[in-house]
């Protein structure tokens, strides 16, 4: 089973990246286990005459290559010196530097090779984001960065076989033809499992060859107690304990009806001010989404927020699931039943959706009254806002804003919902299985009324 490749959008990229002849090293950023080894390792084996693997945490003894300096020649030299088996062809070999966070110093190497110009260079790394400072200081100007997440909804379908759905789902929803019964039915029963599951790798595999849910779960809990040793691995002193306390937090704040992270409920006597850096620091290792709430329902959104008011959501919906309680897990598994945790789980997956789609997350409360909406995204002059429906209820925050005299940014709003697709009122309403094509949507809609 382990042989199973999974086609990621991250092949593509790859490729691309090698055909460009000023290209520069890469990193590949992102959480652990989202698939960032096996898919450099198969882009390396398919493209290169010579692959050059080193896992600075399985083999720390390669730190020392960096001993005579950083020049190409010399890094070149001592690790032939380690390994004689190995051939360094020009323009044939590419260098895998993996788990750059137990050794940033080596990206002070990239700047050399980028100006040696014979071999291409692929680093990767977990957390990341913490160590980056250094390693950005070490070779800004000489890399390129790719952030790597869990899989998308669409990888998730080219997994099951689906290869060229997302092409005719974003032509219903351009057209506004609904999806006749049959593919209701079957879009919204593998997105349900997507939810379920999630997009790491290792579980979807096991989903796949046993075509049941069966082990699926041992392997969340097990990634889950992966990050919390991460955390005590790599966050320093005390914050380790409250970056832990904030993380088991998550998903009990979001089954909440207030979703809204309340720092106070995290600990008692916890303050805003002692947790701000542990918050970033689940961001920057790349669990946890934040959503930040708005000033005005107006553009521009950056700037325009508050980063004392924000949502935090997972960077992963399985992970999310696997962290409720056992009677939640085996309703959700046994009877698909989203019961308490429905407003959540959706919002934590359109959430997902959006930043793998490449937009920043941010919603609106209005204090004195019930006005709150849930997303928002942008296209060149207007802001639109996004609903995410537990229930084909009416909209009434949608409404408010699109028809309100108070927010002329907004011209028209989205809905996600468990129905088909639809306009009306100026909302256009989608499917949620949609939620992975907005970008798209947005992209192609040619008229912004």
């Amino acid at each position: 089973m382990s042989d199973m490749y999974l086609k990621r959008k991250i092949d593509d990229y790859l490729k691309q990246w090698k055909q460009d002849a000023e290209h520069n090293p890469l990193i590949v950023k992102g959480a652990r286990q989202i698939g960032k080894t096996a898919s450099i390792r198969r882009f390396a084996e398919e493209n290169y005459k010579n692959v050059v693997y080193i896992n600075f945490v399985e083999e720390p003894k390669y730190k020392s290559i960096i001993e005579d300096g950083y020049s190409t020649d010399d890094i070149i030299k001592n690790i032939s010196r380690m390994d004689p088996s190995i051939k360094f062809e020009e323009k044939e070999t590419i260098l895998i530097f993996d788990e750059l966070q137990e050794f940033p110093e080596i990206a002070t190497a990239l700047k050399f090779f980028k100006i040696d110009g014979r071999f291409d260079v692929i680093c990767s790394g977990s957390l990341l984001g913490i160590h980056y400072k250094r390693i950005e200081s070490n070779s800004v100007g000489y890399k390129t960065d790719y952030q790597m997440m869990s899989m998308d909804f669409e990888e998730f379908l080219w997994a099951k076989g689906y290869k060229n759905v997302a092409q005719d789902m974003l032509e219903h929803m351009l057209t506004q033809k609904p999806f006749n019964e049959i593919e209701m039915k079957q879009y919204s029963s593998l997105f349900l499992d997507y939810c379920i599951l999630g997009g790491m790798p290792a579980v979807v595999k096991q989903y796949i060859s046993k075509g049941t849910f069966e082990g699926t779960l041992d392997i969340q809990r097990q990634l889950l107690n992966d990050y919390r040793e991460d955390i005590r691995k790599y966050a320093e002193g005390l914050d380790q304990t409250r970056i832990l306390n904030v993380f088991e937090q998550i998903p009990v704040q979001l089954a909440k009806d207030n979703k809204k992270f309340q720092i106070s409920k995290v600990a008692s006597g916890a303050r805003f001010k002692d947790y701000r850096g542990c918050i970033e620091w689940l961001r920057d290792a790349g669990l946890v989404n934040i959503c930040y709430c708005l000033n005005h329902a107006e553009l521009p959104l950056r700037g325009n927020y508050d980063d004392s008011k924000y949502k935090l959501y997972f960077f992963d919906t399985g992970m999310f699931v696997a962290m409720l309680d056992e009677e939640a897990q085996e309703d959700l598994r046994a009877n698909k039943n989203l019961g308490v945790y429905k407003g959540a789980l959706y919002e934590n997956i359109v959430g997902e959706a959006l930043v793998k789609s490449g937009y920043d997350l941010y919603y609106y409360k209005k204090d004195d009254s019930y006005l709150e909406e849930d997303f928002f995204i942008r296209t060149k002059d207007s802001l639109v806002p996004v609903e995410v429906k537990a229930s084909n209820g009416t909209a009434k925050s949608l409404r408010t804003l699109i028809n309100g005299k108070s927010y002329p940014d907004v011209k028209y709003g989205i809905k996600l919902t468990s129905g088909n697709v639809g306009f009306s009122d100026n909302i256009y309403t989608f499917p949620y299985f949609c939620a992975f094509l907005l970008k798209g949507y947005m992209g192609r809609k040619r008229n912004d009324n």
